[in-house]
């Protein structure tokens, strides 16, 4: 089944310095799992070696209580996988788990390189043999490669090499090492443990095992975490950080903190917005759950429409199912959404959904809405159109692919077959999520790490 909407990137949790380690990581990733599904791994140190455990489907699946507890040690890294640079193949999932002349080192990405490629292909020449298709094994290789004794100088003179986006963990016997891009375009969040520390993508993972807050880690900051404590360094180029404005508009989890605003607050502020913005005359607002309910909410508020759940989504679909063999309309979107026909029935209804991809969803739930009653339809996205692809760690569609690069309000409108459509602003969005500048691309084609080719659809370096 195709979903008309971006795929989450990854989640990544590390702890140092608490005999329970691997459990707190299991339990991070946990809170983490919307940021990927297809599989997970947790890698601990024990100041002697380096073991790990992964594989393919949900962190609960994964992981039972025996697994946890043979993964000994007071360190631990682990990750959510999502494909973004790769196929979904166990041999993908993360984290990766390498001897080099330093010792042992495990690896754990968030993000993605995009000159990875063209780094591979040199580094194959060279006699580099890579186990799996994901584009962080390149980390690896450039580490292992670079003729430097000390690890940390070999990490910085690697990731030099490197253009895209990265919030990366690393592992060695005795230490947990923390990278942010120098744009800051992924997250990544320092905590504070009983006995230890604790890096994750999301605050939520913190909360979950009552870990204190300290601080994101900044664009372009390296935290080497260690029995004398945590050095930080800057070795980067200084650039003006562009984090990811999607993390607030759709990835995050509503009760995270990133990039310094609560998302929630964020979420409900554009649905406000965007009832000043594109207002309509209507009985109800109704959201596309579960990431247009809270925005929905703010909409509500600003507008004096009342909120209904008319929509309601199941929650226990996975990843595949069997489809039926004869035509059921709309089943791809019914399996996931149905709607409360009494809800629904003879209202004006605003739809307030977080973006529209494809726009063949957002298609199905009008027709849907429709069928259910529904006198008029007036849909609302908090976010602007979609025209371009991300190639920063979200799996996107080609650029062909979305209907906003090649048409214009209207004629999505006429596709999705809605009373009325109306986007947020893009300044307004940027002002709702707390002001300065975030990563845009995928709505203005302003690649801060690449310039566009072949229509947009292959990226290449930019600088």
């Amino acid at each position: 089944m195709i979903l008309d909407k971006f795929h989450e990137e990854c989640g990544v949790a590390g702890v140092f310095g608490c005999k329970e380690a691997a459990n707190l990581v299991y339990l991070s990733l946990y809170s983490l799992q919307h940021r990927g599904q297809e599989g997970a791994g947790i890698a601990v140190s024990d100041r002697d070696k380096i073991r790990y455990e992964k594989g393919q489907g949900l962190v609960a699946d994964i992981f039972s209580a025996d697994k946890i507890d043979a993964l000994e040690g007071d360190m631990a890294i682990g990750h959510n996988r999502y494909s973004t640079a790769g196929e979904s193949h166990i041999r993908n999932i993360q984290p990766f788990c390498v001897e080099i002349n330093a010792g042992p080192v495990a690896i754990a990405h968030n993000g993605n390189i995009v000159n990875a490629d063209e780094v591979k292909r040199q580094l194959v020449k060279n006699g580099a043999i890579f186990n799996s298709s994901s584009d962080s094994e390149v980390i690896v290789h450039l580490i292992a490669k670079s003729g430097i004794d000390n690890l940390i100088e070999s990490i910085i003179a690697s990731l030099r090499k490197l253009q895209g986006a990265y919030s990366l963990l690393l592992m060695t016997k005795d230490m947990l090492i923390g990278v942010r891009d120098p744009l800051g375009v992924r997250p990544l969040i320092l905590g504070k443990l009983v006995n230890g520390y604790i890096l994750v993508s999301e605050t939520v993972a913190l909360d979950l095992i009552g870990a204190e807050f300290i601080r994101e880690i900044e664009p372009g900051e390296m935290v080497i975490i260690s029995d004398k404590g945590i050095e930080s360094l800057h070795p980067f180029d200084k650039k003006t950080p562009k984090p990811c404005i999607f993390e607030h508009i759709y990835f995050a989890r509503p009760d995270s903190m990133i990039f310094g605003e609560n998302v929630y607050d964020v979420r409900k502020r554009m649905g406000r917005m965007l009832a000043i913005q594109q207002p309509a005359e209507a009985d109800i607002v109704v959201p596309v759950p579960d990431s247009g309910i809270i925005a929905t909410m703010g909409y509500s508020e600003q507008s004096g429409i009342p909120l209904e759940m008319g929509l309601i989504r199941n929650h226990y679909v996975g990843r595949t199912f069997i489809e039926p063999s004869q035509s059921i309309r709309h089943f791809g979107v019914k399996i996931k959404l149905n709607p409360v026909k009494s809800v629904i029935k003879g209202k004006k209804v605003i739809v307030v959904d977080d973006s529209i991809v494809r726009g063949t969803t957002s298609r199905k739930i009008v027709k849907m809405l429709r069928e259910a009653g529904a006198r008029e339809i007036h849909f609302r996205v908090c976010s602007p159109p979609t025209k371009f692809p991300c190639f920063y760690g979200i799996d996107t569609p080609t650029r062909k692919e979305l209907i906003a690069s090649s048409h214009n309000v209207e004629e999505i409108r006429k596709f999705i077959t809605a009373d009325t459509l109306g986007y947020l602003d893009i300044n307004c969005l940027e002002e709702c999520a707390g002001g300065g500048e975030f990563c845009k691309a995928c709505f203005n084609g302003d690649y801060p790490m690449m310039s566009l080719d072949g229509g947009g659809d292959n990226p290449k370096s930019g600088c």
